[in-house]
């Protein structure tokens, strides 16, 4: 009954699209899917030749070997663990590699894979690799085999799957065991995890009703808490690691303000130079990971991403934070998501909440797990976007403080620990807010 379900579920997806693309020139289609392919080639290409900018090639390998060999598990700033060079080499590979399973699999590029690959790069400079998310790929593509459906619909949870890719890491190199076992264990752990996730992720979505955008991230942190209880009933105990780099600010500003700049421009050009439009887009919640592309255009979707980047590099800028490894993670999966539920209206209240914390809490107002409270906290979006701005900023108010405890549960086992955190603010919130509207509206109604 299950597969019935998802099977009708996905050819309604395809038919809708179907009408859709018949409004349209299919010539346009063709043009636009290259378009998107182009600019995720631009983008993990230059990375690429960055990485040999800031150091050698010598230099570079050196340093990757070192990050596929890394436990990986938060915080591990690459940046810090290797060189700069060899970060971004790391980055523009699985950039590369995500975009490289979109084409093969025969999938689309819409809002929900450039969110995907956006989140897989920005953890590629602090938590995946090409060691550690593999085996779980191969999970997932495991499940869509013995579902017998095609890959590409299961092609966004093997993207965001891998933020357990830590786990894979952890008992391959850091339990003591002889590398061979080590390596058996992690890929087989891996993989297991990677083909329950799908099932576990579509269960787990009714427990926050879409209002939390980091669906996989709950499920990878309810994945990653069991394993570390299991690990630790046995002695094995994982604590958060903090390696974290600074005084990168000005020549990462530069590739970052670079970076946003020439997407706006795109997305500008596309819109004609105009933000027509740009009002609608403002208008929806986010709820479920609206897909902006399909309901925007891709000129408007490009246009909110890249002030979505300007916005949060100028952020960590103006507090004096640090554009390390993983605030670049947060700013690249922000900006990601901005084409797949967030826009500058329904992020700025859960800003404004976290900001708000800062000043009530014992935590350092400028500290990267700060700042990635605030960038990551925006997983709870569409709660700003449909309840408003002050139910926005009492979540984001919640979220500081969750987050900041809630790591000891998976050992740092799960990169998307705001996405776990706010699952647990979303489910709790979310009735409450129903309960009030419908007071309200029943009030009105008496009147």
């Amino acid at each position: 009954m299950r597969r019935e379900r998802l099977n009708l579920s996905l050819e309604d997806k395809n038919n809708l699209q179907d009408k859709k693309f018949c409004l349209v020139d299919n010539n346009s289609l063709i043009a636009e899917e290259k378009v998107k392919v182009n600019f995720f080639l631009a983008i993990g290409l230059m990375f690429i030749v960055l990485a040999f900018v800031f150091n050698s090639p010598r230099e570079i390998w050196i340093g990757y070997k070192k990050i596929l060999t890394s436990s990986a598990n938060l915080i591990t700033d690459y940046i810090e663990l290797s060189n700069r060079g060899a970060t971004f080499f790391n980055a523009g590979i699985m950039l590369l590699i995500s975009l490289g399973m979109v084409k093969v699999s025969g999938g689309k590029i819409n809002g929900v894979i450039i969110a995907a690959i956006f989140i897989v790069t920005g953890f590629s400079f602090f938590g995946k690799n090409l060691f550690n998310t593999m085996p779980i790929t191969l999970g997932v593509l495991l499940i869509a085999r013995l579902e017998k459906l095609p890959f590409k619909e299961y092609l966004p949870q093997a993207l965001f799957a891998t933020g357990l890719s830590p786990l894979v890491s952890e008992i391959t190199f850091n339990l003591g065991l002889p590398l061979w076992q080590g390596l058996i264990y992690g890929t087989l752990v891996g993989i297991f995890t990677g083909a329950i996730i799908p099932p576990m992720a579509t269960k787990f979505y009714s427990f926050h009703q879409g209002f939390n955008l980091y669906n996989v991230g709950f499920t990878a942190g309810i994945i990653g808490m069991i394993f570390m209880a299991i690990l630790r009933s046995m002695g094995v105990d994982v604590l958060p690691l903090t390696i974290i780099s600074s005084g990168n600010n000005k020549g990462f500003s530069l590739v970052l303000y670079f970076v946003f700049a020439l997407i706006l421009l795109l997305g500008l050009y596309a819109n004609r130079w105009s933000m027509k439009g740009y009002s609608s887009l403002l208008a929806l919640s986010g709820r479920s990971g609206t897909d902006f592309t399909e309901t925007s255009g891709l000129g408007l979707t490009l246009v909110n991403m890249a002030l979505l980047g300007i916005i949060t590099t100028s952020y960590v800028l103006v507090i004096g934070g640090e554009l390390n490894g993983p605030t670049i993670g947060g700013i690249l999966t922000v900006v990601g998501f901005g084409a797949y539920g967030k826009h500058i209206k329904n992020v700025m209240p859960i800003f404004l909440g976290v900001l708000i914390a800062k000043y009530f809490n014992i935590y350092d107002h400028y500290s990267t797990s700060s700042i990635l409270a605030l960038l990551f906290g925006s997983t709870l979006a569409p709660i700003a976007g449909y309840y408003g701005v002050l139910a926005g900023i009492i979540a984001g108010f919640i979220h500081m403080a969750i987050t900041m405890n809630i790591g000891y549960l998976h050992g740092g086992m799960n990169l998307y620990n705001n996405g776990f955190s706010g699952g647990f603010i979303a489910a709790a919130l979310v009735p409450i807010f129903d309960t009030i509207i419908r007071h309200k509206t029943a009030r009105a109604n008496e009147k």
